[in-house]
């Protein structure tokens, strides 16, 4: 799911800089260590994209349930527009399985929405790249279950996400690091029991 795509500073000739370059800094390693775990699935054979989706189900739901109980709709607005969980679910039902969250994470503060949106967000870059690797795959039932690589394309969601990031200004960032850092490892955690 975050394989594929590192945040880069520099887009379409504009430098990004503040909180978005102290997330994507305090986050590289862990970024990195995941991509290197998720790489590990074998998207273009049925078992290797299940136990992706399974993997990417059991961190995005229970991070996505936090985000709803932290208010993020009050942050974003079109947040029906951004969740994944219904998305994979479906996914999920097509090759006959059933998303479970399979981490707990913890509560997360305002400061601690902005840094897993970052990292939920952000993960839309590799979904890109994901997709193309899985156009390889012999068996027809993996590309009729890509809602969730697909989900919010062309939709701008990650530059919404970064003019949203920009603006911030009420941000404990201590916080919203310590919270993408936590996103991402939730992920890493459910990759080990997928």
């Amino acid at each position: 799911m975050l394989a594929g795509a590192s945040d880069v500073s520099i887009q379409a000739g504009r430098s990004f800089s503040g909180l978005r370059e102290r997330l994507r800094d305090a986050t590289a390693k862990a970024h990195h260590e995941l991509d290197a775990q998720m790489s590990a699935f074998d998207l273009t054979v049925l078992s290797g994209y299940r136990r992706f989706l399974q993997a990417s189900a059991g961190a995005l739901l229970p991070l996505e349930t936090a985000l709803v109980d932290a208010g993020v709709a009050k942050h974003f607005p079109d947040w029906p527009e951004r969740a994944r969980s219904a998305a994979i679910a479906a996914d999920l039902d097509r090759l006959g399985r059933e998303a479970h969250a399979t981490v707990s994470v913890p509560p997360l503060t305002e400061s601690g929405v902005i840094g897993t949106m970052y990292v939920l967000e952000g993960s839309r870059l590799g979904a890109k790249f994901l997709l193309k690797a899985i156009a390889d795959a012999t068996d027809p039932r993996i590309g009729r279950a890509t809602a969730y690589l697909s989900h919010g394309a062309g939709k701008r969601l990650w530059q919404s996400f970064l003019a949203r990031l920009g603006s911030e200004q009420r941000c404990d960032e201590d916080e919203a690091i310590e919270a993408a850092r936590s996103a991402f490892a939730a992920f890493e955690r459910a990759a080990d029991r997928a």
